[in-house]
């Protein structure tokens, strides 16, 4: 068995920049330090390939595992789908069941389509929202993933989606005959999305945006983006990929009273098993039989078993409220515990979604330093906390108290200026910034 980091220079060798998903690799935590690899997860525990274990207190699978780590529910349907075919000739049933349970819980919705991952499902949207109005533009709000159809919005300006959650999106390798397809403006801010169809009148196929991300909608913003979409002919499309079953069984919309046209959901659907699905309203939905969206393992078993048992078991233990009350713990303990360790830092986000950011002009090294410290406290930590059902009150408490020691570490580097040198490695990565070395 190779080491973590011995695999992981293999890799560099073999994938082009050493993961297939951004937000895990190691440069984006702590250089030459991050656990590269698991050997196995259970509940928030993490064991690497050197046979160390962690307590996830950071991203928790990109916000895909909502229940814990290999969640013993969801793992006996998923083993029950693998045993009886996780595929074959014939479709499965559990797709109709996840269908009439979506609808159900959306009674907006009367369609469903399926994908696996955020990312396609988003395209699938923007693509039956295009079939159906017959037109070609898309405004959106919020990060959307990797696709063609999002990253048009740098083609004409490269620095168009900077301050859009994720900025230094390439769009090499996007046609360029995309440019002046693709739009943002940004939450809250309504003008700007109208401002966008006045610039193209008769032209907008759709309004892709987060209901939330990092902030609550200010009143009357989302009855105004629907207001302003439907006036000028666009579908509206609710990117619940993140937002999804964390603050409402279902979609985050579901708190505020605003229907969209269609909504997509993946990650926390399923609890770490590929499945994404887009639901949406009739006639909008039917415009996907006029296109041709289509795949094989769109049919997999595996993917509804397990967004059904996931789903099931997030109504049965009222699990967003759960996760509410954790993650204000947390916001509350990051705050105090920074108060009393003299380290200025600023708490933001949605409860089962906060973040802090360190309040100096070092604030990445600093960030990087804190991961360094509670890593060798065992604790898997960024400035980000992804809450999940199995985070009990005792993993906050540890983690808050190994918190504060970091915070009052991290505040006399700062007041010394040795942050850089007390880190084993070098600063941590930002966005979207590509790995060359």
């Amino acid at each position: 068995m190779h080491s973590g980091s011995e695999l992981y220079a293999r890799a560099r060798q073999r994938m082009p920049g050493g993961t297939q998903l951004l937000s895990k690799r190691p440069e984006m935590f702590l250089p030459g330090g991050w656990p590269s690899y698991y050997s196995w997860a259970k509940g928030v525990v993490v064991a690497d390939l050197d046979g160390r274990t962690y307590i996830d207190m950071s991203i928790c699978g990109i916000g895909a595992c909502l229940l814990g780590f290999a969640d013993a529910d969801v793992n006996q349907a998923v083993h029950a789908a693998v045993d009886k075919a996780s595929l074959c000739t014939l479709n499965c049933p559990e797709e109709v069941e996840l269908a009439d349970l979506l609808c159900e819980l959306h009674p907006w919705a009367a369609m469903v389509r399926y994908a696996r991952c955020g990312g396609e499902a988003l395209a699938v949207a923007v693509r039956i929202a295009r079939a159906y109005t017959g037109r070609d533009v898309v405004a959106f709000c919020g990060y959307h993933g990797w696709q063609d159809w999002y990253l048009a919005a740098n083609l004409a300006e490269d620095d168009a989606l900077t301050g859009h959650l994720l900025p230094g999106l390439a769009p090499n390798g996007v046609p360029r005959g995309l440019t002046g397809t693709a739009f943002p403006f940004r939450y809250n801010r309504v003008d700007e999305l109208e401002a966008i169809v006045a610039a193209h009148p008769g032209k907008l196929a759709a309004v892709v945006m987060e209901p939330l991300r990092e902030r609550e909608p200010e009143d009357g913003f989302l009855e105004r983006v629907l207001e302003t979409a439907h006036r000028a002919g666009a579908v509206l499309v609710f990117d619940e990929v993140t937002s999804g079953w964390r603050l409402a069984i279902g979609g985050a919309h579901l708190n505020y009273g605003v229907a969209p046209d269609m909504a997509v959901f993946a990650k926390a659907i399923s609890n770490g098993h590929p499945m994404a699905a887009i639901v949406g309203t009739e006639p909008v939905m039917q415009a996907a039989q006029t296109s041709f969206i289509s795949s094989t393992y769109w049919t997999d078993r595996v993917g509804p078993a397990a967004a059904l048992a996931t789903i099931r078991k997030l109504r049965q233990h009222r699990v967003p409220a759960y996760l509410a009350e954790i993650g204000n713990r947390v916001k509350d303990g990051w705050a105090e515990a920074a108060r009393r360790a003299g380290l200025d830092i600023a708490v933001s986000g949605i409860a089962p979604l906060p973040r802090f950011a360190i309040q100096h002009p070092q604030a990445q090294a600093a960030r990087t330093l804190f991961t360094q410290l509670m890593l060798e406290n065992g604790y898997l930590a960024t400035n980000a906390f992804y809450a999940t059902f199995a985070h009990q009150p005792g993993h906050i408490d540890g983690y808050l108290s190994a918190c504060e020691e970091a915070f009052r570490t991290v505040a006399q580097a700062l007041a010394e200026g040795t942050v850089e040198a007390q880190l084993h490695g070098p600063v941590a990565h930002t966005g979207f910034a590509r790995l060359t070395s």
